[in-house]
């Protein structure tokens, strides 16, 4: 097995959206904020080359909505799919298989684009299967209003028409299910219902692709959550678990929306579960 990041894009998001009731004089010392309230976010897909299989894990924003819908995440830097595959000596027609943690638009926006007149949608990765499950299927097509701006159906519903559409199975027993791609997954529901966490084997190392459970390290201390978690409290058990196994085993963290840190590892203190060490992606992936 060989892992590559993958750069989609970055982008910024509102501050104390992103650490809800935490006081801005706390969570601006991990992620500083600019003159709108704004802090960095990246979008930092994960490509995994297993055998004949090539998944890549989240997608991005993608391009395919307009620029009043792009002025409100103030868009940085340079990177995209399609850069990062080449870097790698990959092309997205190389994708079997596209796995969304969860359908909110910055992460499974760049699975749909444009079809070449633009009169319609068609899957970006036209040799690729998307896998999700159905129970945050049914979620994000039938949306709350809370999350209804999140889900987008044009970044959906395409899915489904093309008839790539898989779902993983639920997990019966635990929160721990066999995704069938090579890697285990953990159930989280308190951010959105059922996102998927990806826990890969890779060269003796537990990596795990942390998503929207723990999005940046200013999110360590399990009270920091994010304003757009559904369920809070649930959020706050799930971290708890999650963060102490991590510590526990020496998992390594991959961190998807944090753009100054790639990959970390935790440890024990007397404030509970913190940050041990920082890697880079070329750290821990080299071959």
């Amino acid at each position: 097995m060989h892992l590559y990041p993958i750069n989609s894009g970055n982008f910024k998001l509102d501050g104390g959206a992103m650490f809800g009731v935490v006081p801005k004089s706390l969570w601006q010392k991990t992620n500083p904020a600019d003159a709108n309230n704004m802090i960095d976010i990246a979008a930092r897909c994960l490509l995994v080359e297993d055998g004949n299989r090539l998944i890549l894990i989240d997608t991005g924003m993608g391009d395919k909505q307009g620029d009043k819908f792009f002025g409100y995440y103030f868009l940085w830097g340079d990177d995209t799919i399609d850069k990062s595959l080449k870097r790698y000596g990959f092309h997205r027609d190389d994708v079997t298989d596209v796995f969304m943690t969860h359908l909110h638009f910055d992460h499974c926006g760049g699975s749909i684009q444009w079809n070449k007149n633009r009169t319609g949608y068609e899957p970006a990765f036209k040799n690729a299967r998307f896998w999700s499950n159905e129970g945050h299927w049914k979620w994000a097509t039938e949306p709350n209003n809370r999350e209804k701006a999140s889900f987008l159906k044009e970044n959906i519903l395409p899915m489904e028409e093309s008839g790539r559409l898989n779902f993983i199975e639920l997990p019966k027993t635990d929160i721990l299910q066999n995704s069938g791609l090579g890697f285990d997954v953990f159930f989280a529901n308190g951010h959105t219902d059922k996102q998927m966490i990806p826990m890969l084997n890779y060269q003796g190392k537990t990596i795990c692709f942390m998503a929207d459970l723990l999005p940046t390290v200013g999110h360590l201390p399990i009270p920091f959550v994010m304003g757009y978690d559904t369920r809070p409290l649930l959020t706050l058990t799930e971290k708890e678990r999650f963060l102490n196994l991590a510590a526990d085993n020496n998992y390594y963290l991959f961190l998807e929306h944090d753009a100054h840190n790639e990959i970390i590892t935790l440890q024990h203190t007397e404030k509970g579960v913190r940050l041990k060490d920082v890697y880079s992606c070329e750290q821990i992936f080299s071959k």
